[in-house]
């Protein structure tokens, strides 16, 4: 059974239930169509390596170059007006594009950091200490009893 474009967790989808981390077309920073801007987009590289490969392509292979372009402009959806929340996401997504080997290294990386000070947390909470301290922060507030 093929699992549901549905089941994708919603931190990869956009708006219109499309997976963020695809191929877009952007026609805001491309000059006609917006294909080698999204496929630069994609990739993570520059606008202009992707426009001078295209135009080596258009020289070399006019014909086969021009179609690929022409079927790629219909079939490569227009990329979302946000279709990142922030900079720092978009930088994520393309790194997992490129090397997603050291973006995966770098979240558990991350991970590990988390449950070391989510462990050090755990520890002090179920303390004596804590206790202590709870009850002495206790002695200092009011009683809503007095009420």
């Amino acid at each position: 059974m093929m699992p549901d474009r549905n089941d994708e967790p919603t931190a990869f989808r956009d708006a219109s239930g499309g997976s963020l981390n695809r191929l877009f077309r952007d026609p805001r920073n491309g000059i006609f169509l917006g294909v080698c801007a999204g496929i630069a987009g994609y990739f993570g590289v520059e606008r202009w390596v992707v426009r001078l490969a295209t135009v080596v392509a258009l020289l070399m292979f006019t014909p086969a170059t021009i179609l690929a372009y022409l079927v790629l402009a219909c079939i490569l959806p227009r990329a979302p007006e946000r279709l990142y929340d922030t900079s720092e996401e978009a930088r994520f997504w393309r790194n997992v594009r490129v090397d997603p080997a050291r973006s995966f290294s770098e979240l558990r990386h991350r991970f590990r950091g988390l449950e070391h000070r989510l462990r050090a947390m755990e520890a002090y909470v179920t303390s004596e200490a804590y206790r202590v301290n709870r009850d002495i922060n206790d002695l200092d507030r009011p009683s809503r009893r007095r009420r």
